[in-house]
């Protein structure tokens, strides 16, 4: 199936404030990736999903929470710098709303055994959202062997040796970059079995 491009048209402001709010009042124990991965590629078809994880590449780089630097990459994508205030104002103003509600009563319930079952359940529901997105998104890197010894790389550095995150990324990213360079040869290979995936989906498409 080819993936979808960017919208053809020009997406409204109200229509990005309404996908990024929606995705901010449901996405409960940190899964909004997840959330914002389902309105923005399946329900609005504003980008595909390897623009999806584009954007999600340069968000995981910066700093701050990947989910609003997401949503300005993609409101600026969409609409400019009036689209990336919108989206993020939308993703934000429902968290903050519940918020502001709760903090108030959260210091006597806290110690409440049924809140902390909730909040379990909540997290260990992010936990799967997250594990989906990247499913979905990252498939096609699990059956390159390069891409799995980066993967592999940077886990076993951060997670099991402790190394500072951004002393990974000013590590393996160099490395990353030289192998996937323009015009190396493993660049040149995937660009054709692109172009071959291509060409088999539209020769299906056809038959049907």
């Amino acid at each position: 199936m080819n993936e979808p491009e960017a919208a053809a048209g020009p997406v409204s402001l109200c229509a990005i404030f309404r996908v990024f709010l929606t995705a901010g009042a449901v996405s409960f124990g940190g899964g909004v990736i997840a959330y914002l991965r389902e309105y923005i590629v399946n329900d609005e078809h504003w980008l595909g999903d390897e623009q999806f994880l584009d954007a999600l590449e340069v968000a995981e780089t910066l700093p701050g929470l990947n989910s609003v630097n997401i949503s300005v990459i993609v409101g600026d994508r969409l609409r400019g710098a009036l689209g990336a205030v919108v989206a993020v104002a939308g993703l934000i103003l429902p968290g903050a709303i519940v918020m502001f509600g709760l903090a108030a009563l959260w210091e006597q319930h806290r110690r409440n055994p049924y809140s902390t079952a909730f909040l379990l359940g909540v997290a260990a529901s992010a936990v799967g959202l997250l594990l989906t997105v990247t499913l979905q998104l990252g498939h096609r890197q699990f059956v390159r062997p390069t891409d799995l010894l980066i993967m592999a790389a940077t886990f076993v550095a951060v997670t099991l040796l402790h190394v500072s995150l951004v002393i990974v990324l000013l590590i393996i990213g160099p490395i990353a970059v030289f192998v996937y360079r323009p015009g190396s040869p493993r660049t040149e290979v995937q660009r054709f079995q692109h172009l071959r995936q291509r060409h088999y989906s539209h020769r299906a498409h056809f038959r049907h």
